[in-house]
């Protein structure tokens, strides 16, 4: 016999970053009925493995519990979710248990999809294989960088949006930076490989980090990424989209960046944007609501908007969400708005990092005018390092920032 469905008025799908920081916002504006679906008892704060693999934090600084970021008087529900019904408002979980509500909140991010090139799932780990896009593997990227004397490391990207579109490329500058100071960068053969027409969307950035790569000696392939690998040769097949000729890569390190989508159960149901060959969310740009199910919101790494997906964008995104998602419950019309903003944090050596902040039209959106955040600077590494974890942490996680 089924069991009869469980109704809450808030139901918020992942407990990331997105889910935990509206949840937070929603108790703290005094909503009391609030379930969060996530099957983790573990939580990342993901923006610090690029610090791990480039041997520069623990990785035991980005790791809390679950139990510790859930916000006191939201109901975890341990589960994974499988489906949603728009039209009856129902959520499906793994156990088939189902759920129903007024409002849902879809922030279950992305999926890595490690079989999207083909030979990269069996060679990670081994064989000068890492990603920091795995927590397991962000140490042995340093173990990778430290040991290397000579040959060739190749750092790749792939084409679709990815979270933290400037992490495939920061690693490699940490490396170099690594092996310059150890006299050995001049041995090192080091190739960036990015699907991109350029190093970074806003010129003044990308200008910038054209420099970087220029001072360390980068090959830089553009408009490519990588197609196959051979794990056992310790070859990698780079193909040039602007020409369609591949060319086989030997090297001795490779930092390999997954394709990414959304999860399947929601690229398969009715609320992907049919525009989104990843199948995102459909999701307005600026009110966060999806446009044909009034009742569901979306925000993170699995919306479909044209921005940048990282935890800098999810904390201008929640309390537009949470506002407009409050002024619906109150049969109002939803007035915030989110303009695009995101951060990225760009580090390129050791204690220098640029910080690129900007909104949908690429303008430069600095949160601290007087500070000139184009250039490398010492104290907007130590900000990544340790600012912005707490702020994570002890601001965003708590509704707070």
């Amino acid at each position: 016999m089924t069991p009869p469905a469980t109704h809450h008025q808030i139901l918020i799908i992942g407990g990331g970053t997105a889910g935990i920081t509206v949840a937070a916002r929603l108790r703290r504006a005094g909503v009391r009925d609030i379930a969060l679906l996530e099957p983790s008892e573990t939580h990342w704060y993901q923006p610090l493995w690029t610090l791990v693999g480039g041997g520069q934090a623990p990785l035991r600084a980005s790791l809390r519990t679950e139990a510790e970021v859930i916000p006191p008087g939201v109901r975890w529900l341990r589960e994974r979710a499988t489906a949603v019904d728009p039209t009856a408002r129902t959520v499906t979980t793994a156990s088939g248990r189902v759920l129903t509500y007024k409002r849902l909140v879809l922030a279950p991010g992305l999926q890595l999809d490690w079989d999207g090139v083909p030979g990269l799932a069996a060679a990670l780990g081994h064989g000068g294989v890492s990603s920091n896009y795995r927590p397991d593997l962000a140490p042995h990227t340093w173990e990778l960088i430290r040991r290397m004397r000579r040959g060739t490391a190749v750092f790749t990207m792939p084409s679709g949006p990815v979270k933290c579109g400037g992490a495939p490329q920061k690693i490699a500058y940490l490396a170099a930076d690594h092996w310059r100071k150890r006299g050995v960068l001049g041995s090192i053969r080091t190739v960036l490989v990015l699907p991109e027409p350029s190093l970074f969307k806003v010129p003044v950035f990308d200008r910038a980090l054209t420099e970087t790569a220029r001072r360390y000696g980068i090959e830089v392939r553009l408009k490519s990424e990588m197609t196959a690998l051979d794990g056992a040769a310790r070859e990698a097949e780079i193909t040039d989209h602007a020409t369609g000729k591949s060319e086989t890569l030997r090297y001795d390190l490779l930092h390999a960046v997954p394709p990414q989508r959304a999860p399947q159960w929601l690229a398969d149901g009715p609320l992907a944007d049919p525009a989104s060959p990843y199948g995102y969310v459909k999701a307005d740009r600026e009110t966060l609501q999806h446009p044909d199910f009034p009742e569901v919101f979306a925000l993170g790494d699995v919306a479909n908007l044209p921005t940048s997906k990282t935890g800098a964008a999810i904390r201008k995104q929640a309390p537009v969400l949470v506002a407009n998602l409050l002024a619906g419950l109150r049969g109002r019309p939803a007035a915030a708005r989110y303009d695009g903003y995101t951060s990225c944090p760009l580090v390129t050596a050791r204690h220098k990092m640029l910080l690129a902040e900007f909104d949908y039209d690429l303008n430069p959106a600095p949160s601290i005018p007087f500070i000139d955040t184009t250039r490398e600077r010492t104290d907007m590494w130590f900000l990544k390092r340790y600012g912005l974890p707490q702020l994570y942490f002890k601001g965003m996680l708590k509704g707070l920032a």
